[in-house]
């Protein structure tokens, strides 16, 4: 059933209602649909169309409808509606007559697809927002293992300068902050409420459209209702900074696929992104990273398509601009994906560090070195630079390193050189000078390290959400911002634990097993199973933590869980729990449970209530009843990771 057909004598063709239906595509943003028609019937309400009771039944109607579509949102695909805003009216008036009906008064398709196109960019944005930190610190981690592994630099795919493995990864730090930011900008440009713009011409009721905005969770409403129908910058912004993005990862496939060369072996992949050949067996290839390569030219393809979309469209909305979701929707998936896989990658690396430094040595890296030695005995640097490119050939012709040529064969070429040339000419030298901002000497990489570190809480900024609505609009937009807020916390606190956060760790643990909420922990427990905590910092100060235990290949439990006092209703537990779950979705776990005594807690977060007795034996065993609770209140909950998303 179409919502327009008053003005045509027949209906259109099979072959045009498939041509034309959009519902395949964006019955993905059901939700937010539902979650603008609650705040549009406040809004009704507000200028008299509707009435309290009426307000009251569409709103209960349109929560239900949320639930189930949550529950199961391919149900939407049964439908023959011609897209998302008609699945959600038809089902309206299903549920409340006539009154479902009413709901569209003074609105258009035109400015709702708007706003749950952007409703549904902000909420995506936070995802992409956590994978993008998470794979930031993912190198973090790694740059900091090898902050000390000396790796050949290249360039023209040539070796140059020895640096160190740290200062590899730290280059990729540098360009997904770039990504950060630029994904910051455009969450920030599209966080305008078209809603209440009408077709073109703006709503002919006196709608509150500030107050409308706010009650959606927008910085503002639009100020334009043309423009307002018609923008899909938004679109091109996130499609661009996600191409930009995946050039970033493309790079790092690229150089990561050169070192995993049986030509390099600098590095080696974990067998869980790798793959074999069916005919070879010795093969292990690097597939994830080879995939990420190849999927950025999916991503860049969609950003041009949308450009040429929307090249030479006059004002306002035209058809043309149903195109704008599938391209977009792929693009972000793929992006998503592809950092996911990054951080997998990333996290279990393997690096020969006696092969890189092999490496390092060979093809005269120090060259440099020496030119800046003749330097600083008066010589120029342009001839400087031409002596030693003699003396490289000489090198070349006698088979050895620089290093290795005599004092009498390097004098050969300047009377200037003495005995004090070889402690220039050592790799370690080599790269101790490079101390100056930016280099990669050891020292300077441990410095960017810490201080990064140190700042990282500040790579996020919190969205500015506006003044409430009515009790039941703000439940809705609460429980769908819910998981959006758990990612930000995450992104600008949570890592994973070091050794350094043992005591503290220890001292969290203690505390609040004491006074009988969590089972104590020893600290040599604490410190067998660091690998399996996360922390939360602010300003650098380890406030709380939590520990992911897994019990066999699909099944994990979260425990331990806290917060310090000070610092209670930060959202720091959400974002623990949150981390742990990203982390059990990478790691292909199945299920997460956990047996805790605030089951409504957990029950935000996504987590269901499970019969205790249903655990395995050695679930219960572990998870012993605290002395100070009543064993009849905790409760057993579990978490299918595989419905995140």
């Amino acid at each position: 059933m179409a919502l327009w057909g008053g003005r045509f004598k027949e209906k259109a063709s099979v072959q045009f209602k498939k041509f034309n239906d959009s519902l395949p595509v964006d019955y993905r943003m059901a939700v937010q649909d539902i979650v603008g028609s609650i705040a549009w019937a406040g809004a009704l309400n507000q200028v008299g169309v509707l009435s309290d009771a009426e307000v009251a039944a569409l709103e209960s109607a349109l929560l239900e409808l949320k639930a189930s579509v949550e529950e199961n949102p391919k149900q939407i695909l049964l439908s023959d509606a011609e897209d998302i805003h008609s699945w959600v009216e038809l089902q309206l008036i299903e549920k409340t007559g006539d009154l479902g009906k009413k709901l569209h008064t003074g609105r258009s398709r035109n400015d709702q697809v708007a706003t749950d196109l952007k409703l549904w960019c902000k909420e995506t944005g936070g995802e992409l927002l956590f994978a993008l930190v998470n794979l930031q610190q993912a190198m973090m981690n790694l740059a900091e293992r090898e902050s000390n592994t000396v790796l050949p630099g290249y360039t023209h795919l040539q070796r140059a300068q020895p640096v160190t493995f740290g200062h590899w990864c730290l280059a990729y730090v540098e360009m997904f902050n770039r990504d950060i930011g630029r994904l910051k900008d455009s969450l920030y440009r599209l966080d305008v409420s078209p809603l209440g713009s009408g077709a073109l011409a703006g709503t002919a009721y006196p709608i509150d459209r500030e107050l409308l905005a706010h009650n959606l969770g927008f910085r503002t409403a639009t100020i334009n209702s043309l423009d307002a129908v018609s923008d899909r910058d938004h679109v091109i912004e996130l499609l661009s900074t996600a191409s930009i993005s995946m050039m970033h990862l493309s790079r790092f496939a690229e150089d990561l696929i050169f070192y995993n060369s049986g030509e390099a072996g600098f590095v080696e992949m974990s067998d869980l992104v790798s793959s074999g050949s069916s005919l070879m067996p010795q093969k292990k290839n690097p597939d994830a990273c080879e995939l990420i390569r190849g999927k950025a030219g999916r991503v860049f393809g969609s950003l041009t398509g949308m450009l040429t979309t929307m090249k030479a469209l006059a004002l306002a909305y035209n058809k043309d601009m149903q195109e704008d979701k599938e391209g977009l929707f792929d693009a972000l998936d793929t992006w998503l994906e592809c950092m996911e896989m990054a951080t997998l990658v990333a996290d279990g690396l393997k690096v020969n560090a006696a092969r890189t430094l092999a490496a390092a040595q060979q093809g005269y890296a120090n060259a440099t070195e020496l030119a800046d030695y003749l330097v600083s005995k008066d010589i120029p640097f342009r001839e400087a630079h031409h002596i030693v490119g003699e003396v490289v050939l000489a090198a070349i012709d006698k088979g050895v390193p620089l290093e290795d040529l005599t004092l009498t064969q390097l004098q050969e070429y300047s009377e200037k050189i003495e005995q004090d040339v070889y402690q220039h000419l050592s790799i370690e030298s080599t790269l101790d000078k490079r101390e100056a901002l930016g280099g990669t000497s050891r020292a300077q990489v441990q410095k960017t390290i810490a201080e990064i570190q140190t700042g990282k809480t500040e790579i996020l900024n919190e969205q500015v959400v506006g003044a409430p609505g009515k009790q039941q609009t703000k439940l809705a937009l609460k429980q769908v911002k819910q998981r959006l807020n758990a990612q930000k916390a995450a992104a600008m606190s949570v890592r994973r634990a070091r050794m350094s956060d043992v005591d503290k760790i220890y001292q969290q643990v203690s505390y609040w097993s004491g006074v009988g909420e969590i089972l104590p922990r020893s600290r040599d427990n604490i410190i067998h199973d660091i690998q399996n905590f996360v922390v939360a910092e602010i300003d650098g100060q380890v406030v709380g933590c939590a520990s992911l235990y897994i019990y066999e290949p699909g099944l994990a439990e979260i425990r331990s869980v806290v917060i310090d006092k000070a610092f209670h209703h930060q959202g720091q537990g959400k974002a623990l729990t949150q981390y742990l779950l990203e982390f059990a979705h990478q790691m292909e776990l199945e299920t997460i449970i956990v047996l805790t005594y605030i089951p409504d807690y957990f029950a935000k977060l996504g987590f269901g209530v499970i019969e205790k007795s249903s655990l395995a034996e050695n679930i219960i065993e572990d998870s012993e009843p605290s002395p100070d609770k009543n064993p009849e209140d905790e409760v057993a909950m579990a978490y299918q990771v595989n419905r995140v998303k």
